[in-house]
């Protein structure tokens, strides 16, 4: 690798430099990053938050501040398809211009012809491989926000994602939906909340098989199938009406769904009662629930009717939301 590094994504010498030795010395200052390379401060802060910008370089929480850099296989392979889909939009742009300029002696296409440029809008990824590499493309490309909706079948453990974390810390929002029968694992339970706590937004609906991935609502991969029990071959869409649907779906689902977490609850309200409700409200199972309490099962049905009567639901689900709803949990 050389100074030029990043030259052909629009990034000059200064960046490259910095990149590289980012990701030789992960977490390092920007005092100790100014010693390694000749540049003014002001050209090293601009330099880096640039860097940032691009996903290539993450802003560390903490003090002093620290950076540390993303895979190169793929933030630039991220950095490179975000230049891609600037450019489609570009030639979208010109040919939206060019089709309402009078030209004279140009042929039209014929009708119900579609040019060459007008596919692309949705590409077949398969293997588990290209499936992970492209996630994670998806997810650094992120600059704002991140939606998921999250249920099985899973690349790797459902517990384990460092890239979003890597996202909280330099800001971008990220929305996940759950399904609930996920969340009645001790392990998956300890992860989400470990999320909600650096900053997602967790809610959850007693069953949605919809497994979704969203960046900037600008791109977004899906399951070929829904019902498939393993993931071997996805849905790469670009901006279309098929990427606003699938938006639309997701902001939907996201109203009616739970939250996971809210503000602090009523002081009457004890440790038991609040897990309870918690876990009615992300549709887990009386088994489940009982033996994360460590209750017997008459015990925690009488206590979920005394609830359910001070909520006034019919279901233990609009307990679970009532509850929500009241910044119970």
């Amino acid at each position: 690798m050389s100074d030029d590094l990043l030259e052909p994504l629009g990034l000059g010498p200064l960046e490259s430099a910095l990149y590289l030795r980012v990701l030789a010395a992960p977490r390092s200052t920007s005092a100790r990053l100014a010693d390694s390379v000749d540049a003014a401060p002001s050209a090293l802060r601009t330099a880096l938050h640039r860097l940032v910008a691009a996903g290539l370089v993450t802003r560390l929480a903490g003090s002093p501040t620290r950076y540390t850099a993303a895979p190169p296989e793929v933030a630039v392979d991220a950095l490179a398809t975000r230049r891609q889909q600037e450019l489609d939009q570009l030639r979208v742009r010109v040919r939206n211009w060019r089709s309402r300029t009078p030209t004279s002696g140009r042929p039209s296409p014929a009708r119900g012809h579609l040019p060459a440029e007008g596919w692309g809008m949705v590409e077949l990824v398969e293997g588990q491989d290209a499936l992970r590499h492209r996630a994670e493309q998806l997810q650094l490309g992120a600059q704002q926000e991140i939606l998921a909706i999250d249920c099985p079948p899973y690349f790797d453990s459902p517990t384990d994602n460092p890239i979003e974390f890597q996202l909280l810390a330099r800001g971008v929002e990220c929305r996940v939906l759950y399904d609930a029968p996920g969340l009645e694992s001790a392990d998956k339970r300890e992860f989400v909340l470990r999320c909600v706590d650096a900053g997602e937004q967790a809610r959850s609906l007693p069953s949605v098989r919809m497994k979704m991935l969203v960046a900037d609502r600008r791109c977004a991969m899906i399951p070929l199938s829904f019902e498939a029990t393993e993931s071997t071959a996805a849905l790469w869409i670009r901006p279309s009406p098929l990427l606003t649907a699938l938006v639309t779906c997701f902001d939907l689902l996201w109203e009616r769904a739970t939250p996971l977490a809210a503000d602090r609850p009523r002081d009457e309200l004890d440790d038991k009662d609040r897990e309870l409700l918690a876990m009615m409200a992300a549709g887990a199972k009386d088994a489940a629930i009982a033996r994360s309490l460590g209750i017997t099962q008459r015990t925690m049905t009488r206590r979920i009717a005394q609830l359910m009567g001070e909520l006034n639901a019919q279901t233990r689900f609009q307990a679970g939301l009532q509850a929500a709803k009241r910044g119970w949990l």
